[in-house]
């Protein structure tokens, strides 16, 4: 009898080890009875999707068949989008909200980041730590500096250092090839460049097949400069080319900025804007600004609507702004503490609440939409009171608000980025071979765009995250 133990015990022993030794061996992790939701093929309901570190792996309607995998996450109930990506972020503008800046963009479920200008000194140890195998970051892609003309608007003095001088074509031709030696994954070019700089720094991109994000330069309109760059940055500078006496205004800022020969490159701009923005927007005239649109149909444009409508839609006002004090970081929170209570303790001057440019943005993407010119989404966090991942949310908000359907907002933060960065076959849908990159929501976002608030976990390069361990 005890050898008949004995050998039973081998027997049980042996299977336990197999079993273990399977268990071991599994990999993979799966989203059962979840309704799949992206941009391209719409809503899919009963779904199990199974990823293997950064891949899909597989796709199917859920049944009851075993699934030899690591972990099962019940999806019942919910619905699973890809990452959302932030088109325009600058990772390195406030010391204050670099560090933290990774871990609040994936609790908020933006799995992608687009740095839109910082000096490449600063920037890169950055992105060398967000880069790093087993990082809690998202993807990040990083254009260097603004490059901007003989005058830069961000030089350091009154705001912070992020732009550099472009002054000739031969320093635009250097500075091209130094971008693209130091793994820039596209370019930025900013609002004091001439013509003939904009020229040489479009062609030195072509050249290094390097994507190119831009502002309209004050010295150009947005129908030639438009077309010759990938993406377009906050609206900036459109408005002169629909106004009716876009030629006159355009003159008298050539005049100007032919004529300026010392100062700072921010008060020159600033000082145009402010000039000749709400003139432009007064004459507004639709059959001319239908041509500028049309004429943009092959740039995406990043408008940037949550900090263009600050003054209509202010942060502060929202309900769950509490909470989002709570989260800005140590360095900067004092500051947005007192910016909030300003706010409230002041009277609110009516005109400047609803402002004309306000307005005019929202009504401008929806025109932009309907005549068929791409729209992507982007934020300018942390600038203008954008907290890192958050404001994603508001930005998409605004958009359905604007005229967007709220796939089509979706489409905007997760296939148009992809499309700046030709990603298409890898990144942006929830298909097979595709780049584990998922948010699994509570609610439907096709009901309401705000729902991709209401997210239970991220997936971030195959990794499952709990947002509320993040935050």
């Amino acid at each position: 009898m005890e050898k008949i133990r004995l050998i039973a015990l081998s027997f049980m022993s042996i299977f336990m080890l197999n079993a273990c030794l399977v268990q071991e061996n599994l990999e993979g992790i799966a989203i059962t009875n979840v309704t799949v939701i992206d941009a391209m093929n719409g809503l899919r309901e009963s779904q199990t999707v199974v990823f293997e570190k950064d891949r899909i792996i597989a796709i199917e309607t859920t049944n009851d068949k075993p699934l030899e995998v690591l972990k099962v996450i019940d999806g019942t109930g919910k619905f699973l989008i890809p990452g959302l990506w932030d088109m325009h972020v600058h990772l390195t503008y406030d010391d204050a909200f670099t560090d933290d800046m990774p871990s609040l963009f994936l609790a908020y479920g933006i799995t992608s980041v687009r740095d839109t200008g910082g000096l490449i000194d600063k920037l890169l140890p950055v992105i060398d730590k967000m880069r790093e195998i087993d990082a809690l970051a998202p993807r990040v892609f990083f254009s260097g500096p603004l490059l901007d003309g003989e005058f830069v608007v961000y030089d350091g003095g009154l705001v912070p250092e992020i732009g550099t001088q472009n002054a000739t074509i031969e320093m635009a031709n250097e500075k091209i090839e130094m971008l693209k030696n130091s793994g820039v994954d596209f370019i930025k070019i900013y609002e004091m460049v001439s013509p003939a700089v904009f020229s040489a720094l479009t062609d030195a991109a072509e050249k290094y097949q390097l994507p190119i994000a831009a502002h309209v330069p004050l010295s150009m309109t947005a129908s030639i400069a438009g077309p010759e760059v990938d993406s377009m940055e906050h609206l900036r500078n459109v408005e002169l080319d629909c106004a009716v006496n876009s030629s006159q205004l355009h003159e008298e800022r050539l005049s100007r900025l032919n004529s300026h020969t010392q100062g700072a490159g921010l008060t020159l701009r600033s000082s145009l804007h402010q000039l000749q923005r709400l003139p432009a927007i007064q004459n507004y005239d639709e059959q001319r600004c239908n041509q500028t649109l049309d004429n943009l149909r092959a740039t995406i444009q990043v408008p940037t609507l949550r900090l263009n409508s600050f003054s209509m839609r202010p942060s502060y006002e929202r309900n769950d702004w509490s909470e989002v004090l709570e989260r800005v970081p140590e360095g900067a929170q004092e500051k947005w503490i007192a910016a909030t209570e300003d706010w409230f303790e002041k009277e609110k001057d009516q005109d400047w609440y609803g402002s004309e440019f306000a307005k005019w943005s929202i009504q401008l993407v929806g025109n932009m939409h309907r005549r068929g010119v791409p729209i992507g989404a982007g934020t300018d966090t942390p600038i203008g009171m954008a907290l890192p991942g958050y404001s994603l949310h508001t930005e998409l908000e605004l958009l359905v608000e604007a005229g967007l359907s709220p796939i089509e907002a979706l489409y905007s933060a997760t296939i148009r980025p992809t499309e700046f960065f030709s990603l298409e076959d890898t990144m942006g849908t929830i298909e097979v071979g595709k780049v584990a990159d998922l948010v699994l929501l509570e609610a439907n976002p096709l009901v309401d765009i705000s729902n991709t608030r209401r997210i239970n976990s991220v997936i971030s390069k195959g990794v499952v995250i709990n947002p509320e361990e993040l935050l």
